[in-house]
């Protein structure tokens, strides 16, 4: 059953050096505070999952800590690309990224598959590309109704899920709204299931289209208002787009992002990236 705590606690408690971390939300409740409590605490050799890894994995790879990234599209959205994740990739800079690269329909049929303790999941995809021949986790099966050729990927059942959302009852039970992606799907698949929230209510109001999340299925919460910041939370805050157009000069620059690094989490100052 889900407890409430602080985030520090719960991230110390839930994350691991060397774990598999999926942290989902799709432009919207983008789980950011969590991300940078883990920066804090320099929690590191991450293998990160994600089906668009923008500013929020940028940061993390920026900041050393990840060995791997799947992913099934990576980019500042509405801005351009993602500098430390490039810098990571074609320099090794501030260390090498590993790759594993999928469709959206691949990823979200990955995480579909984990979530339904399923090994793989078929779909129609791939075809005319190359992601197969890059990857393990892509291979074909034999329809055996009708000896179709499908696309297969393995699933992903990552070690911990992070998802934030609008609420959370006192029961444990967790609560979201709006554009809602694949976070379900990643919660379900996942060992250990860590939930950011803008709010603990004593009850949940009736709202159609709502997807709730029993207190069975998460580990821990933490009330961290504001903690998709600089996405949104539908019914509590707006994208700050801002923000992210912002980053591109932080992160296009080494020196700038390390010292946004050191302003930002001034405790990791020493050996926070290399030189």
């Amino acid at each position: 059953m889900s407890e409430i705590r602080p985030l520090r606690d719960a991230v110390a408690e839930l994350i691991h050096d060397g774990d598999t971390v999926a942290m989902e939300g799709f432009t919207h409740l983008i789980p950011f505070a969590a991300a940078h409590e883990i920066i804090r605490q320099r929690i590191t050799d991450l293998t990160l999952v994600r089906m668009t890894p923008d500013v929020i994995y940028d940061q993390l790879i920026g900041a050393g800590l990840v060995r791997k990234l799947v992913f099934s599209w990576g980019g500042n959205p509405g801005v351009g690309s993602l500098h430390r994740f490039r810098d990571a990739v074609e320099n090794g800079w501030p260390r090498p990224l590993e790759l594993d690269e999928h469709s959206h329909a691949g990823m979200a049929n990955r995480y579909v598959a984990g979530a339904s303790g399923l090994p793989f999941a078929v779909l129609r995809g791939y075809r005319g590309t190359d992601l197969g021949g890059r990857t393990s986790t892509v291979s074909t099966v034999t329809c055996p109704f009708t000896g179709e050729e499908l696309a297969a990927v393995a699933a992903v059942n990552p070690d911990v899920t992070v998802i934030h959302a609008q609420q959370a009852d006192r029961a444990g039970n967790v609560r979201f709204w709006g554009l809602t992606g694949v976070q379900k799907e990643a919660a379900l698949a996942a060992k250990r299931v860590l939930v950011t929230v803008e709010e603990v209510v004593d009850a949940f109001e009736p709202r159609p289209g709502a997807v709730v999340l029993a207190s069975w299925t998460v580990d821990a919460i933490a009330e961290v208002p504001g903690g998709a910041h600089p996405s949104y939370a539908a019914g509590y805050s707006v994208r700050d787009n801002a923000h992210y157009q912002a980053w591109d000069a932080v992160a296009r620059d080494r020196d700038a992002f390390t010292a946004w690094l050191d302003r930002t989490f001034p405790a990791q100052r020493e050996g926070a990236v290399p030189a």
